[in-house]
């Protein structure tokens, strides 16, 4: 069973690769969806695995694309480090909002996380001197990777740098969602007043796992702002939060690659649906998503599962 996972998660990230030398036309799109479920998996952490509801994620997305925008703007585009320093701003920022969310109900977390959502994207349009405002951030320029491969205008730089990122991000999420810390973090959600008396440090443990969420959302936004060079105020807004959250529920909760599956099949459906009625094109995916709910699977992965154990 161990191995037979192992081959499906080389086969995921292969498949990737093969669609990129296949479909080169499709970069970006295949770019996108790499960030978006990289900001999905982030949610993840805090939602599916801390039990913290939140609907103000993208507030650390924003955070983290506007720190890569504001170094370019003023002189640093190098991409290595300014992923970095995005990184590191919104770990902070999770860990100032951390003590609001931890001890409060889950309403409290939901007003708490949407209210610093609207005040950021509304202290972005008013200090429009320094965040561009409604216009944001345009005309980057982002440094070549390591001083050698330049973005191009395919997108070919984008996507490769993008999915290095993504991956190594990725598989250090894994390594902690699966140490005794993850573990815990199960254990927390099952019943946190055992765990308490056991001696577990709930609170420090559900810090810790939402300050990892806000690095790891603002990475992903430092990764847009950087393989489109342009911020828009759209990265931090509420509308984005609740976009990921339906890209979540759609490929699965405490999945590891729910988000990722659930973006790829959100962005090919708004595609699609897109190009069939640039008007109605919510209904239809608003159809699939009804449908998902009332599956009751745990989104596309729990279905998968499901079905996977009654064959074993």
């Amino acid at each position: 069973m161990l191995s037979r996972c192992r081959v499906c998660e080389f086969g995921f990230w292969a498949l990737l690769v093969g669609c990129a030398l296949v479909f080169p036309y499709r970069l970006p799109l295949l770019t996108q969806m790499l960030i978006t479920g990289l900001f999905a998996v982030s949610l993840d952490v805090a939602l599916g695995y801390a039990g913290i509801l939140t609907l103000g994620h993208a507030a650390f997305f924003g955070l983290g694309a506007y720190t890569v925008g504001l170094l370019a703007t003023h002189g640093w585009g190098e991409p290595l480090s300014g992923l970095l320093a995005a990184f590191m701003v919104g770990g902070l920022a999770g860990a100032l909002c951390s003590p609001l969310l931890i001890r409060g109900s889950d309403l409290t977390r939901l007003l708490i996380t949407v209210a610093v959502c609207l005040l950021l994207t509304e202290a972005a349009r008013q200090f429009s001197g320094f965040t561009g405002g409604t216009d944001g951030l345009a005309g980057l320029e982002i440094w070549p990777v390591l001083g050698l491969f330049a973005f191009d205008f395919f997108g070919q730089t984008a996507f490769y740098y993008t999915f290095g990122v993504v991956l190594f991000a990725f598989l250090l999420l894994r390594y902690l969602l699966q140490s005794p810390f993850g573990l815990s973090l199960a254990g927390i959600q099952q019943n946190p007043h055992r765990m308490s008396a056991l001696g577990a440090p709930v609170g420090q443990r559900l810090t810790v796992a939402y300050v990892i969420s806000a690095a790891w959302a603002a990475l992903a936004g430092g990764l847009l702002a950087q393989t489109t060079q342009f911020v828009g105020v759209e990265t931090i807004s509420f509308e984005r939060s609740a976009e990921v959250l339906v890209i979540l529920i759609l490929g699965g909760t405490r999945h590891l690659y729910g988000g990722f599956i659930g973006a790829i099949i959100y962005l090919l459906l708004r595609d699609q649906f897109s190009n069939l009625s640039p008007q109605y094109w919510m209904l239809g995916l608003g159809i699939v998503l009804i449908g998902v709910a009332f599956s009751g699977q745990n989104g596309l992965l729990g279905f998968l599962r499901r079905h996977a154990m009654r064959w074993n």
